[in-house]
């Protein structure tokens, strides 16, 4: 299947395609568009776009969104959730002590990335360890 987003991936985006390609996509495709346009590419699903099935709801970010509508439900994607919300979107108490560091790293990938495509393949390797160790300690 192929996914759609803006280009300029950050800690949401990069949340979501490690997501869609771990639990829902294995093969996915994503297609990376400049901000505001429109009309979307036909036969994409999209994703972190202002106004579309999968974005922000309720002060909670893409990801948060996806896990409720992919019905996911497993722990360790709940508290990488908390972790993205407070990283991606506006909180006024921080709980996560790691969404900081995890904004700042993701933002850092951007810069040194080539393409939107290499952002994602090594947000995707930060994402993929973030798992690991919250499923070996979970009280990290």
């Amino acid at each position: 299947m192929k996914w759609v987003t803006w280009e300029n991936i950050g800690v949401d985006r990069m949340a979501c395609a490690w997501l869609i390609r771990r639990f829902i996509d294995p093969s996915a495709e994503f297609l990376f568009i400049p901000a505001g346009q429109h009309p979307l590419p036909e036969g994409a699903e999209p994703f972190d776009i202002p106004g579309v099935r999968l974005s922000h709801r309720r002060s909670r970010s893409s990801f948060h969104t996806m896990l409720q509508e992919y019905e996911l439900q497993e722990a360790v994607l709940g508290r990488i959730a908390q972790i993205v919300d407070e990283a991606d979107t506006t909180q006024e108490v921080m709980v996560e002590p790691a969404a900081p560091g995890l904004d700042l790293i993701c933002r850092g990938i951007r810069l040194t990335s080539p393409s939107d495509e290499a952002a994602l393949e090594r947000g995707g390797l930060v994402y993929e360890a973030l798992y690991a160790q919250l499923t070996a300690d979970p009280r990290s």
